[in-house]
């Protein structure tokens, strides 16, 4: 093992990560410790990086959709072997005693850590974990195409779950790491998708159409059928809007963002009719479970731009461009 190893650190808000050599992490009790293969890039890094969550560790190494190798491992860890194949995700750590943890709401606790944000992640050759907040990944999945499933995947998921059973009709407004790999699942359960872009974007509409949506349009204009329920991945708080008013009566919008602009004052009727709007906090450890038990039944196709992990401030801008296809993941050597 070595003693040192490079990572991309944030320094300070709003500037490019930095490579550094630095120590290589020594596991806790609890914690495994993994060799890095590959990291996903998510959205919540850009609003890392801008300011707009902040209240991150710094220096901070980002990334909290890492699949990696388990070389060590604390005292206490009873749950993985030397060499397995491990996932981290965005929720990395829980008290398991505040009145959220114990009512089996793990994923608002009042005292969490989140992997690349208050703890560091993935943007890195070495990383350490809590063993309670891995999963054992699908066999079939390479580790670039396995990454994005850690966080667009599973909150995905749980946003989708949240819309209620009622959406044969489902709309998906953003459609990028977590779009196109819900509409998959959405399309597995015989659903319909309507597919929501920024406008013009012909080549986004496109891929979703491929993927297999019904529909896909500009998000400013309204579907040819009114929806069950809409999911919003794209953080522009006006969408919230135009989806209420592009759904039935007793509708469903879920928000799935960490961080969204603000939402613009509405009309009381866009509300009325029962119609309803919630947000998704985090995840829970069994909206991850039943979420890779379902991603290799469906089975969920990632579509994935190979970045080295020197290249991470390239696959951030490419990112924040809003014309990258599926999702960027670092691969590391």
């Amino acid at each position: 093992m070595p003693e040192k190893m490079l990572a991309m650190v944030l320094e300070k808000a709003k500037t490019a990560l930095q490579p550094r050599e630095v120590a290589v992490p020594t596991p806790g009790p609890d914690q495994v410790q993994l060799k890095v293969q590959a990291c996903a890039v998510c959205r919540t890094d850009l609003h890392i990086l801008d300011g707009e969550l902040d209240q991150p560790k710094l220096p901070l190494i980002m990334g909290h959709q890492i699949v990696g190798t388990l070389v060590g491992k604390g005292e206490n860890v009873d749950r993985f072997d030397e060499g397995e194949r491990i996932g981290v995700p965005w929720l990395g750590y829980t008290d398991d005693s505040c009145r959220y943890c114990l009512q089996g709401q793990e994923n608002l606790c009042e005292n969490p850590l989140f992997t690349g944000y208050t703890m560091n992640g993935g943007f890195s050759q070495y990383t350490v974990a809590d063993q309670r907040y891995c999963f054992s990944l699908p066999s079939g999945y390479p580790d670039l195409q396995v990454a994005p499933l850690l966080c667009a995947g599973m909150i995905g998921y749980r946003t989708y779950r949240l819309a209620g059973k009622r959406k044969d009709r489902l709309g998906i407004y953003g459609f990028g790491a977590a779009g196109h790999i819900i509409a998959q699942v959405a399309i597995y359960h015989d659903q319909q998708v309507y597919a929501f872009t920024r406008p013009g974007d012909l080549e986004a509409q496109d891929f979703a159409l491929r993927i297999g949506a019904v529909w896909a349009g500009d998000s400013d204009k309204p579907p040819p059928d009114k929806l069950d329920a809409a999911l919003i991945f794209a953080p522009v708080g006006s969408l919230i809007i135009n989806a209420l008013r592009n759904t039935v009566k007793g509708g469903v919008v879920v928000s799935g963002g960490i961080h969204m602009s603000d939402i613009p004052s509405f009309p009381y009727h866009l509300l009325w009719d029962e119609r309803q709007v919630r947000s998704v906090a985090n995840l829970t450890r069994q909206d991850g479970e039943e979420f890779l038990a379902i991603a290799p039944k469906v089975p969920v196709i990632t579509e994935v731009k190979e970045y080295p992990l020197e290249e991470v401030n390239q696959a951030l801008q490419d990112l924040r461009s809003g014309f990258l296809q599926g999702s960027a993941v670092l691969v590391i050597d």
